[in-house]
C-alpha cells in the first residue's frame, strides 16, 4: 500500500491556489451551468442539420455548408486559477 504524503497547511493552501479555478468571464457563474450544455447542444444541432440537407439536389451548396460548420465547435475557455484571481483583487 502506498504511503500517504502528509502536507502542511501552508502546502495545502499553495496547492489550492494553483488547482482551484474561478470563473472570471464576467457573467453570472451560476448561468454557466445552463449555458455550457446549451452551447454544446446548439453546435451539435447545427451539425445534424447539415447532415440532413439534401445532398442530391444541391451537392455544391451542401458541401459548402458542411465545410463551414464542420469545424465550428463551441469550446469552454479555461477558468482562472484562484491564486491569480486573488492577486488581481489585491491590486
Amino acid at each position: 500500500m502506498p504511503e500517504k504524503k502528509f502536507r502542511s497547511p501552508q502546502e495545502k493552501k499553495d496547492l489550492s491556489y494553483k488547482k482551484d479555478r474561478r470563473n472570471t468571464y464576467g457573467e453570472n457563474d451560476k448561468s454557466s451551468r445552463k449555458n455550457i450544455p446549451r452551447s454544446k447542444a446548439l453546435g451539435n444541432r447545427k451539425l445534424r442539420r447539415v447532415d440532413k440537407m439534401d445532398w442530391v439536389e444541391e451537392p455544391d451548396k451542401a458541401m459548402d455548408e458542411f465545410n463551414k460548420r464542420k469545424h465550428v465547435r463551441w469550446k469552454k475557455s479555461a477558468d482562472t486559477p484562484l491564486g491569480e484571481v486573488l492577486d488581481d483583487k489585491d491590486v
